[in-house]
């Protein structure tokens, strides 16, 4: 599988994008959008909690899911206001391509790609901490001024695009490509 280049720049196989929001984001539902993300992370706590339920550690699992939820789900969910739809366009685009199993990937580095990894979740690590800061000020500033400030939004977009091509290398398999260090595309 052969990478494309757009305007100099190397396009990698996973792409995230997420289309700014076009005019003002309405106040109200941005205030209560936590409340809207209760069923999900309730989901997510159940099946953490049945999964440390063979451990003995019930709590355990249910925090960790839960806190990974809130950290997937409530970045994205500010950045639009458009609930998902089946049936339409939708403002967040994630697309990777189908492996080519026995042709385009090599089937000894499925053993070692998470490993070959560390340093992407490294950076992780520090970047969602300040993506976790940026979501908390973004939705502090579509409060009063209705608007997801751009170089937040940008930041955000390219924490989750970087965090998708990391789990497209090393979890889901679908290229061999070594994720790059960068937030743009």
């Amino acid at each position: 599988m052969e990478p494309s280049e757009t305007n100099g720049a190397q396009v990698y196989p996973v792409q995230f994008s997420m289309a700014y929001p076009e005019g003002s984001l309405n106040r109200l539902t941005t205030a209560f959008r936590i409340f809207v993300a209760i069923p999900i992370l309730i989901v997510i706590g159940t099946l953490g909690a049945h999964e440390g339920a063979y451990s003995g550690r019930a709590g355990h699992g249910a925090g960790i899911a839960g806190g990974t939820a809130g950290l997937l789900a409530l970045g994205p969910a500010l950045m639009t206001d458009h609930y998902p739809s089946t049936d339409e366009e939708q403002a967040v685009r994630l697309d990777f391509p189908y492996p080519d199993a026995k042709e385009g990937l090599n089937r000894w580095l499925p053993i070692v790609k998470w490993l070959l990894a560390i340093p992407h979740y490294i950076v992780l690590f520090f970047l969602w901490i300040a993506a976790i800061v940026s979501i908390v000020i973004a939705w502090f500033a579509i409060l009063f001024t209705g608007q997801y400030p751009q170089g937040l939004f940008t930041f955000v977009e390219g924490v989750i695009r970087w965090t998708n091509r990391v789990v497209g290398y090393a979890v889901i398999l679908v290229t061999d490509e070594y994720p790059p260090f960068r937030l743009s595309p």
